[in-house]
């Protein structure tokens, strides 16, 4: 058996029980499930399955278990150690009070516009496999950090700080 990680696109306690959910990929046979925070991050056990098909069974069991699903992106636990282990913000100059994410896709592919891309002191660093790397300074308002990456790659992403990616990691 694997650990692994699903990131759930768009999930908050207004829209999906951290009871329910867990619940739910229990149904469909992971093991060892745990939710993490209650903004879609759910950590399993299961066999060498493909990502892919990890995350189109999770997708399902959601649809039947909850009547709806949200867009799925899974990764190895050890992938997510090795990952945080690089720290990929140490060679950008982010300052020290800046807010650090990362986005998943779920496959590799070309930013839609050049990177670095910057604007009200976000910066969408640089992408790294199927890994974007975002840096921004909390300022009044709406944060752009997200617009900018939906910019630049979409919006089949799920995007999680790296403190949530750190205890994903550690689950």
């Amino acid at each position: 058996m694997h650990r692994y990680v699903a990131f759930l696109r768009g999930v908050s306690p207004m829209n999906a029980s951290m009871p329910a959910l867990k619940a739910c990929l229990e149904d469909a046979g992971f093991t060892r499930v745990r939710t993490i925070l209650s903004s879609g991050n759910v950590a399993f056990d299961a066999r060498g399955l493909s990502e892919a098909l990890l995350e189109s069974c999770i997708e399902q069991a959601m649809q039947v278990a909850l009547g709806r699903s949200f867009y799925t992106i899974v990764r190895p636990v050890v992938y997510l150690q090795d990952l945080l282990a690089t720290d990929p913000y140490a060679c950008h100059g982010v300052p020290p009070q800046a807010k650090r994410v990362i986005s998943f896709l779920r496959t590799a592919r070309q930013p839609r516009v050049a990177l670095p891309l910057q604007q009200n002191r976000a910066t969408v660093l640089c992408l790294r496999g199927r890994e974007v790397f975002t840096a921004y300074e909390p300022t009044p308002g709406q944060p752009v950090f997200m617009r900018l990456i939906e910019k630049a790659f979409g919006v089949e992403v799920t995007t999680r700080t790296w403190e949530t990616v750190a205890r994903c990691a550690a689950a």
